[in-house]
């Protein structure tokens, strides 16, 4: 087995990732220690993900911070101050038309109680995930990455995620495609769990990329 990282900072995350993979435990001893990520709202997590989508994460941070500024005076979205904002209003903030839809709907989703953090929280990555998608807007990509990084849950796999494909073909010399692709890097990722999402963290980590 190789040796994983040094006994003063193991976690039995590294330690299971390093012995059940050669070459993760490569990436992990190359990388920087990562840290847990701040639970976060579920809520304001979504709407920040669909602000972001299709942009530049400079961008994204320049328009969300005019969107906190329609929410004087602590600048938090409330639901219902959100639902009565008009287009025009949204579109001068940098919001499109389709953007400031989707918006609404995951206002109204919240509104309506169905971003509850402790429920959510239990859910499985798959029930999770159907949950969230039936919000126009909110695809599976959006879904993992809220799971990865506003729940901190352990066992997500983004297999879909371009940056996680691309780290996997570097260090695993993988050549499939399409469906051929997910299959392989699905089957790479069993060994590595209960901890899948620390695991795509330090992949993500290898090529100095953010999830894309």
């Amino acid at each position: 087995m190789p040796a994983p990282t040094s006994s003063a900072t193991a976690t039995p995350a590294l330690l299971h990732l390093s012995q059940a993979d050669a070459v993760l435990a490569r990436i992990i001893r190359q990388g920087q220690p990562i840290q847990p990520s701040a639970h976060e709202d579920l809520y304001l997590a979504l709407l920040r993900a669909i602000v972001s989508q299709q942009i530049s994460t400079k961008a994204a941070a320049a328009i969300w911070r005019k969107v906190q500024g329609l929410f004087a005076p602590d600048g938090y979205p409330e639901p219902a101050a959100l639902l009565q904002l008009s287009d025009e209003e949204l579109r001068a903030a940098g919001i499109s038309r389709q953007k400031a839809g989707y918006l609404r709907v995951i206002a109204d989703f919240a509104q309506r109680g169905q971003l509850d953090h402790a429920h959510l929280s239990q859910l499985t990555e798959e029930a999770f995930t159907r949950h969230l998608t039936q919000i126009k807007g909110v695809g599976r990509w959006t879904a993992q990455m809220l799971q990865m990084f506003a729940l901190d849950q352990p066992d997500v796999f983004p297999e879909g995620d371009l940056g996680i494909q691309n780290a996997m073909r570097r260090h695993y010399g993988l050549q499939e495609t399409g469906r051929a692709l997910l299959q392989r890097m699905t089957e790479l990722a069993e060994p590595w769990r209960p901890y899948r999402t620390l695991a795509s963290k330090y992949l993500w980590q290898s090529l100095n990329n953010e999830p894309g």
